[in-house]
């Protein structure tokens, strides 16, 4: 167990930026609402997967909607307490602890602001290991952990109970009450014992994410090439570096989805690079190779400072670097990859590892 203060949420808010792979919502809220919870309640107790107990009771929260709506519509922390609340008079137990569901942008750090304001600890744990657009792409569904029952609320007060069959009802039905709701929502979901928690989630995310923001931070500092220190400490590959020079986007159905066209510079000059998108960046390709696709983790970085672009920040004019990153193996299974794989978002396209989609290109 450690104590999280305002350093380590100024870290983990970058970090949180970048594994969200241009979704998970705005960071710099999420680290607003960390901010102000610590300021108010104190620091935040993060315990690792190893110090929860089997039948502990642990309940992720999180953000749901179009990433547009939340800049626009700022949730309160009233909002996650009163989901909190409503779901453990449904299961009528005691909630020990919250996660983030993701980890990605706001939905990596509304934990701890919903764990400093109501005396929580915060499980060092996610179940995707990145951010993805919907309910069931977590590793939680890939072990049958039950979605339902879960908490939809809005910031005018209202919370609905769902009880669903399975994860992708519970998204549908939760996707269109979002809708209506005002286009974004908090949700308690996926509650589960410790035991469910040590076998399905993926450790150590926040952890990560801090890291991140420190060697991002400590790159700067030290005059070295912080997209450098990156793929080394992540493993990642760099996919291409250029210039925005169109983007699409529109909201619709609940997300936010698009396309930017980045013009290379330097050794990929000539060269164009398409970044395609659903809350989260899922393909990168040129005219003529596929350069990175989901479940493999694709981020938009500042060229200069390698802070993260999400996909509602990306703007024309912006000089970027495009980076992939492997996914957590439980993705790279055929579980994984049928859940939040290519195909399931409509491409012609069966998954190749960015390792070996890079190895073939040359890089």
């Amino acid at each position: 167990m450690r104590l999280i203060g305002k350093e380590e949420i100024e870290n983990i808010a970058i970090g949180a930026a970048l594994l969200g792979t241009g979704g998970g919502g705005d960071p710099f809220v999420g680290k607003m609402m960390a901010l102000q919870a610590i300021e108010e309640h104190g620091p935040v107790k993060l315990l690792d997967v190893d110090e929860i107990e089997d039948d502990d009771m642990i309940v992720p929260s999180a953000m749901m909607g179009a990433p547009t709506v939340l800049v626009e519509k700022i949730p309160s922390g009233d909002q996650a307490q009163q989901a909190f609340k409503s779901l453990e008079k449904v299961l009528n137990k005691t909630i020990k602890a919250t996660m983030p569901i993701e980890a990605g942008g706001v939905n990596s750090l509304l934990p701890l602001a919903l764990a400093a304001s109501i005396g929580l600890p915060v499980v060092d744990a996610d179940g995707m290991g990145r951010a993805f657009p919907e309910l069931q792409m977590v590793t939680f569904y890939l072990n049958d952990v039950s979605t339902t029952p879960m908490v939809l609320a809005d910031e005018k007060g209202n919370n609905m109970v769902l009880n669903t069959v399975n994860g992708k009802w519970a998204e549908n039905i939760a996707r269109s009450a979002t809708m209506v709701m005002g286009g974004s929502v908090i949700n308690a979901i996926y509650p589960m014992t410790g035991k469910q928690v040590k076998e399905s989630s993926i450790y150590r995310s926040l952890t990560l994410e801090e890291e991140i923001g420190r060697t991002i931070r400590e790159a700067k500092q030290n005059k070295q090439n912080p997209i450098d220190e990156i793929l080394k400490l992540l493993g990642g590959f760099k996919l291409f570096t250029g210039k925005v020079t169109d983007i699409e986007r529109k909201t619709d159905g609940g997300f936010v989805r698009g396309m930017a066209t980045i013009e290379g510079l330097g050794q990929d000059k000539g060269e164009q690079c398409y970044l395609e998108f659903q809350n989260e960046n899922l393909m990168a390709k040129t005219n003529n190779n596929i350069l990175c696709m989901t479940p493999d983790l694709i981020c938009a970085l500042d060229t200069e400072t390698a802070l993260p672009f999400t996909t509602e920040g990306l703007r024309y004019g912006a000089r970027t670097t495009i980076i992939g990153i492997p996914a957590d193996k439980k993705w790279r299974t055929e579980r994984g990859i049928e859940v939040a794989g290519p195909r399931y978002f409509g491409y012609d396209n069966d998954y190749t590892p960015v390792e070996e989609l890079n190895r073939k290109a040359g890089k």
